[in-house]
């Protein structure tokens, strides 16, 4: 794992010094991804300069040192990732007549596009990766982004230059930078409470969709192809799985094949490796199968609260006693958690929202303290429908349109009218499948969503959204739509659960989750893998039938099946509970005062970006404990706090 940026002068005008002094710079801003190693390739009389950051995880030598020339020097590569095949892909490239350096699988990639041609070489690697590849027999650069979008790759393109990097703060470091916010994208931010692809949040940077190869050659624009297609991947499985005749069991001895060959890849490393444990079915999946692989104790890591309603690590404990594991935990004291806050705009370098990143750092920092590499459990539940919302979605979508307009009006009203105790109690009475995690948030979410328009895709956008009409708070702005506006999506994906998941496939997956757990990872140098992700494992996720998937009100039926082979029931079969922290309560107490201050009347005119009204109104009420609004405030402060920190 590693950090990468570069930068091309379409011009050719910048001295050799130049250009490697401003890579340079640019790399250095990414020492955190790669604190093992850096180096510059330039070639000035085309514009070109390749920078890179080294994490060595493979092949320690300097034989893995990047930028790195093809054996016949034709191609210069700047990489960031792993990719897990590459022994096989080796062994052939060797038999086609390759000559090798080193063990790295760096190599193998730039020789891989030398003698296949980028597109071929990409489709058959297996990995996360985001690469850049110049060519300087026919001057044409590549930037190439895995098919998940688990890597992070952003640029931007004027009639001057062309820049590149892992992270925005690479851009940042070139000469002359200027950037402004994009108010169209903010009110996208407010909504999802992340920036969503392909756009940022400054106008004309943009984020390399997953799946996507850029292509730009001397004295033409930019060429973007897609390479795998999740919404093509998702079309074509779906309409397999309709003759699909498997029995359970079949399914049940495919997936576990196929995830123990995800698993026993991603445990190739040259340094020390371990996994992150929260006891539920996904990270329990992951762990249970290293340790089916491997011949020693899996180091596995976990972090608790003392709050039980945000404490998973009591299940960890088990199910890593019942696998014997070599378990470490860390309970984290409200403090050492609350000193994080400061940092998140610095780690993540645009705004983002989402709270549980806060314990997604400290369970790096923890685990980063005795190995390099963690597997993570990561993409379960896009894949095999393990998120509530989408019962939640199916259920009232279907339900609401038999309802009357003034009977869904009332009963908004009576939602918004109830005490936040009263709705607690009317939760802790309802079927565990049914129980909100957050009963007062869900109350209000639910009246939002009597109160529009009806249809699931309709009650679904509502569920994944922070401030329904952004409009409201961010001024100037023109929110864009994204595929869950594309009504397009309901004629390739007719069936609800399928549809929902590859919403969340191809938006909340990379945007957030894969966003979080890479920054979060990486701001202390340690590689996240996530073999649920494996392009095949989605694949095969892809084309098993509804009943495999979802059974008797449960999603990831198939995968607890796999899960129940390695470890009791018991241990595993329980609520969802999520990777939060008592966000309203730190609000209402020990962050109040930096909150205060973020959410000044002048602090929020500031730049004249956002309507300071209806967000006072808000706070007011949260802190009087009349509303619980933690999550769209937090929204607001971690764009608050990244302006600050960033001075935009």
């Amino acid at each position: 794992m590693c950090g990468i940026a570069g930068l091309i002068d379409r011009r050719a005008e910048t001295s050799e010094e130049a250009l490697q002094g401003t890579v340079r710079a640019m790399a250095d801003t990414l020492t955190h991804r790669g604190p093992d190693g850096s180096g510059v390739w330039c070639d000035a009389a085309a514009g070109v300069a390749l920078g890179h950051r080294r994490l060595a995880i493979i092949d320690l030598s300097l034989a893995g040192h990047q930028p790195m020339l093809s054996a016949d020097e034709r191609y210069v590569i700047s990489y960031n990732g792993e990719v897990f095949n590459f022994g096989e892909l080796r062994r052939e490239l060797e038999l086609a007549g390759r000559k090798f350096r080193g063990g790295s699988d760096t190599e193998v990639i730039v020789e891989a596009c030398a003698t296949w041609g980028v597109d071929a070489a990409v489709r058959r690697l297996i990995g996360m990766f985001a690469f850049a590849l110049w060519d300087r027999g026919e001057r044409v650069f590549t930037l190439v982004r895995d098919r998940l979008g688990i890597k992070p790759l952003y640029y931007r393109i004027d009639e001057r230059r062309f820049m590149f990097g892992s992270e925005i703060k690479a851009l940042r470091a070139c000469p002359g930078w200027q950037a402004e916010i994009d108010q169209n994208v903010l009110a996208a931010y407010m909504r999802h409470n992340y920036v969503p692809s392909p756009y940022s949040i400054y106008q004309g940077v943009r984020k390399l969709p997953p799946g996507t190869i850029l292509t730009l050659a001397s004295g033409r624009d930019i060429e973007l192809s897609t390479y795998w297609n999740a919404r093509q991947v998702a079309r074509t499985g779906v309409s397999e799985a309709q003759s699909d005749r498997r029995v359970a069991s079949e399914a049940s001895e495919q997936l576990d094949t196929l995830l123990r060959d995800a698993v026993r890849r991603r445990m190739v490393a040259d340094v020390p490796l371990g996994a992150f444990l929260s006891g539920g079915i996904d990270s329990s999946t992951v762990v249970a199968l290293m340790q089916a692989e491997s011949n020693r104790s899996v180091k596995t890591f976990t972090i608790g609260f003392g709050e039980p309603k945000y404490d998973e690590a009591q299940h960890a404990k088990r199910v890593a006693a019942h696998l014997r594991t070599e378990h470490t935990e860390l309970y984290v004291g409200r403090e050492h958690a609350l000193d994080i806050v400061p940092q998140l705009p610095e780690v993540f370098d645009e705004p983002f929202a989402d709270p549980s990143q806060i314990p997604t750092i400290l369970v790096s920092e923890m685990t980063r303290r005795h190995v390099t590499v963690a597997l993570s459990g990561d993409g379960g539940d896009e894949l095999f429908a393990g998120y509530p919302r989408y019962f939640t979605a199916a259920a009232l979508g279907n339900g609401i349109d038999r309802l009357p307009l003034w009977l869904r009006r009332t009963i908004a009203c009576a939602l918004r009218s109830t005490p936040d105790l009263a709705l607690r109690g009317a939760a802790s009475v309802m079927p565990r499948r049914w129980r909100p995690a957050r009963p007062v948030e869900a109350a209000r979410k639910l009246a939002a969503i009597l109160r529009a328009e009806t249809g699931v895709d309709s009650v679904y956008r509502h569920l994944v959204s922070q401030w329904d009409n952004p409009a409201a708070i961010v001024t100037r702005g023109q929110e864009p739509s994204t595929v869950l506006w594309d009504p397009t999506v309901r004629a390739d994906i007719p069936a609800t659960f399928a549809r929902l998941q590859l919403f969340d496939l191809v938006t909340y997956l990379p945007d957030d989750i894969l966003t979080k757990v890479d920054r979060a990872s990486m701001s202390v140098s340690l590689e996240a893998r996530v073999p649920l992700l494996d392009h095949r494992v989605v694949e095969f996720a892809w084309r098993l039938p509804e009943q495999l998937r979802v059974r008797n009100g449960d999603g990831k039926w198939l995968l607890r099946e796999v899960l129940a082979r390695y470890v009791p029931r018991e241990l595993f079969d329980r609520p969802k509970m999520g990777f939060g922290v008592p966000l309203d309560t730190w609000l209402r107490g020990p962050l109040r005062d930096w909150a205060e201050d973020l959410l000044h009347p002048e602090t929020l005119m500031s730049g004249g970006m956002l309507r300071p009204e209806p967000i006072r109104l808000m706070w007011r009420e949260h802190l009087a404990g009349t509303r619980n609004e933690p999550y769209r405030l937090w929204t607001v402060l971690m764009f608050q706090a990244w302006r600050r920190h960033w001075r935009v």
